[in-house]
């Protein structure tokens, strides 16, 4: 095989191991120097504490992310359900899919009320806070069980980009997922 040959299928090889779901590995975001108002920097962001989250919760769907803006601070998405939203016998009657950041059901019948699968379900953008979690995050799979710990944030890129938690379950649509600086995760 000629040089130039063996170039391209080295940068064709590459390329597919970057994009592919899980082919890159994603290092945990290790905060650094702490700012006076309970934030602390990131790299090129400043995050921002909201309130302490918890949660333990059933695994709907799973959805890693190579590229974007979002992806640098949190490589996976989890579409979490609890009560009855973590209920296989109800889950068994609802279709669960995830992509942009979003996390989508649909059901015929409802085998619940909507409302009641509207607030008892999310998709949560999560954002490793240390090689442990990340390690354990990089490990959950659909239908799982899992108890997590840490903080819903703000984060603020020094350009001004901002992305925001949710802080309610009473909402849906955009900007009702929750952003997790998750500082324990365990698969139960």
């Amino acid at each position: 095989m000629k040089r130039s040959n063996l170039f391209l299928l080295a940068c064709v090889i590459i390329s597919f191991w970057w994009l592919w779901p899980g082919g890159r590995p994603h290092a945990p975001v290790s905060p650094s120097n702490a700012l006076p108002d309970g934030g602390f920097r990131v790299e090129h962001y400043s995050i921002y504490p909201l309130q302490d989250f918890s949660i333990e919760a059933r695994v709907l769907g799973r959805e890693n992310y190579r590229l974007g803006r979002e992806a640098d601070l949190s490589p996976t998405d989890l579409a979490l359900g609890w009560g009855p939203m973590a209920d296989p016998t109800v889950l068994a009657g609802i279709q669960i899919s995830q992509g942009n950041r979003w996390y989508f059901w649909r059901a015929d019948p409802l085998p619940i009320p909507r409302r009641e699968i509207e607030t008892h379900s999310a998709n949560m953008h999560m954002i490793p806070a240390n090689d442990s979690v990340a390690r354990t995050l990089a490990q959950v799979d659909k239908g799982q069980r899992i108890r997590l710990s840490g903080k819903l944030v703000r984060v603020e890129g020094d350009d001004g980009w901002r992305w925001v938690s949710s802080l309610s379950r009473e909402d849906t649509g955009a900007g009702a997922c929750e952003l997790v600086w998750v500082e324990s995760l365990e698969r139960l």
